[in-house]
C-alpha cells in the first residue's frame, strides 16, 4: 500500500476568518472526519448519522455533502487515516529492531499496534472495530486491500520466524491479529500497559510455535 502523506492542518498562526476559502474547507473537513471518528468509536457505525456528526460539529447535515458523498466515503476517510497511522508506528517499529531477531521484531510490531489502539487514537480503534464485510460491496473493496496491506508487515515478519514443523504462518497471523484486537474488549487503563500486554501475548505465541 503506498502511504498517504499526513494531513497538512491550518497553520495555528493564521486565524480562521482570514484564511482562503479553499484552507476553511480543507479544516473544516478534517475537524468532521475527527468527530466521526470519535462518534464511530463511541457509538458504533451504524448508530450514528450524518446528523449525529453534523450536530457534533455545528455544521448543517447538507453542508456535509460538500466534503463527502456518503456516511460510508467518512468511514473510508476515517479508515484510510487509521491504517496510515498502524502503518508508520509499525514499520518504525520493526526499523527500529532491524538487528535483532525475528521474534523480537515481532514482538515490536505488535507492541506498537498494541499501543496505538489502546491509548485511545479513534481512528486506529475505528480500523480494529469495523469489519468490512459489514459494508456494501463498493466500500468493502476499498477498506479490505488496505486492511491487508497493513496485516502485510505481520505477514512478512511471521513469514521469517523459525516455527515447529506443522505450524500455520497465516493461521499465526491471524491468530495474533484477533487476539491483539480482543484487547480493546477487556483492556483497562493503569493495570497493565500495552507493551507489557504485547509481550505476553507474544511470549504465548512463541512458547507454541517455536522450535524447542
Amino acid at each position: 500500500m503506498v502511504e498517504k502523506k499526513a494531513r497538512e492542518p491550518l497553520p495555528a498562526e493564521v486565524p480562521d476568518e482570514l484564511a482562503s476559502p479553499r484552507q476553511r474547507s480543507d479544516n473544516r473537513r478534517e475537524v468532521l472526519v475527527d468527530k466521526a471518528a470519535e462518534l464511530f468509536c463511541q457509538r458504533g457505525y451504524d448508530a450514528t448519522s450524518l446528523r449525529d456528526i453534523a450536530a457534533s460539529i455545528g455544521m448543517q447535515p447538507g453542508s456535509m455533502y460538500y466534503h463527502f458523498a456518503s456516511k460510508d466515503d467518512i468511514l473510508l476517510a476515517v479508515y484510510t487515516e487509521g491504517v496510515r497511522r498502524l502503518s508508520v508506528k509499525g514499520r518504525e517499529a520493526v526499523d527500529a529492531h532491524q538487528e535483532a531477531d525475528p521474534w523480537s521484531r515481532l514482538e515490536a510490531a505488535c507492541c506498537a499496534h498494541l499501543h496505538s489502539m489502546l491509548h485511545g487514537d479513534t481512528y486506529v480503534q475505528v480500523v480494529s472495530y469495523e469489519f468490512p464485510h459489514r459494508r456494501a460491496q463498493a466500500t468493502r473493496d476499498l477498506l479490505v486491500p488496505q486492511r491487508d496491506a497493513y496485516e502485510s508487515i505481520f505477514r512478512e515478519l511471521i513469514t521469517e520466524l523459525p516455527l515447529k514443523p506443522g505450524v500455520d504462518r497465516k493461521y499465526l497471523r491471524l491468530t495474533l491479529l484477533g487476539a491483539m484486537a480482543w484487547t480493546l474488549m477487556w483492556y483497562r487503563p493503569g493495570l497493565q500497559s500495552p507493551k507489557s500486554i504485547g509481550k505476553r501475548i507474544m511470549k504465548l505465541i512463541r512458547a507454541a510455535a517455536q522450535p524447542v
